[in-house]
């Protein structure tokens, strides 16, 4: 069985049935049986108490019923999808993102790190940002928030942990990066919660899959389960390079990818 629990609808600024038929064609092609959709939470006006900066303002615009509405639509078409959320992880922040993920019956939430403050560090437009700062700060600052996304037990997994490295910056001192690996490794493992190999990374100037495969070893190491995903934005991204990311979990020993429904998890033999 593949899974693909990372897509993205909102690149036609509407939910439509139509439009969700053609990532289950895509995903059908491709061989995917299940097939999530985890919106960023961020377009919707109910997270206005959770994140808030210029950038995000001037995207959202959404409301959260309207997304609802296409996974209750879809079940009436019979329609094989689960309803998920990706969530800029905010902190101190945890109450309001518990009482957003709790409002809503959710097959699986994803937490991720875009922003450190209000710099958005895999948007192009703060590209610069990196040559201004202290790199190896920088790293601190976003596993710092790794780790208490994963203390907080509020998600199912962690969406491309290491995205940090997206435009190919990363301190020359491997033993420091591995040291913040293994500090956000060890929080997952306490919390149980899993991470992504996404592909998407193939698509960004970093030009690999996310997690590094240091990272994905030690995550294999310290029982972290893992899913896969594509991150899709539009249905030919659907299935994107998932014979890689089914060799890249074999490569470490994994031998199960975990799936979800109503936020309870499930282990599949990979193949």
């Amino acid at each position: 069985m593949l899974t693909d629990y990372h897509v993205h609808m909102i690149e036609t600024g509407e939910f439509s049935v139509t439009y969700l038929k053609e990532y289950l064609r895509a995903a059908k092609e491709k061989g995917i049986e299940e097939l999530g959709i985890s919106e960023h939470a961020y377009f919707f006006w109910e997270t206005k108490d959770i994140i808030s900066n210029p950038w995000i303002d001037n995207r959202r615009g959404l409301h959260f019923k309207d997304y609802f509405a296409l996974f209750e639509e879809a079940e009436k078409h019979d329609l094989k999808v689960k309803m998920g959320i990706e969530m800029d992880y905010t902190p101190g922040k945890e109450k309001e993102m518990e009482a957003f993920i709790n409002r809503y019956p959710f097959d699986y939430v994803i937490g991720s790190v875009h922003w450190i403050g209000d710099w958005g560090i895999d948007l192009q437009i703060y590209r610069d940002e990196y040559e201004k700062r202290d790199i190896y700060e920088a790293y601190e600052q976003y596993f710092d928030q790794i780790v208490t996304l994963a203390e907080s037990k509020l998600f199912d997994f962690v969406g491309h942990i290491d995205l940090i490295k997206i435009f190919s910056y990363k301190p020359d001192d491997q033993s420091f990066v591995e040291k913040q690996y293994d500090r956000a490794v060890e929080a997952l493992a306490k919390s149980g919660t899993s991470i992504e190999i996404s592909t998407a990374g193939l698509r960004k100037p970093v030009g690999e899959m996310y997690p590094d495969p240091v990272l994905l070893q030690k995550c294999y190491d310290a029982g972290v389960g893992i899913v896969l995903c594509s991150d899709a934005h539009a249905p030919k991204h659907i299935g994107y390079a998932y014979d890689q990311s089914l060799a890249f979990a074999k490569s470490v020993g994994y031998k199960e990818i975990q799936t979800f429904t109503k936020r309870e998890r499930k282990a599949l033999p990979i193949g």
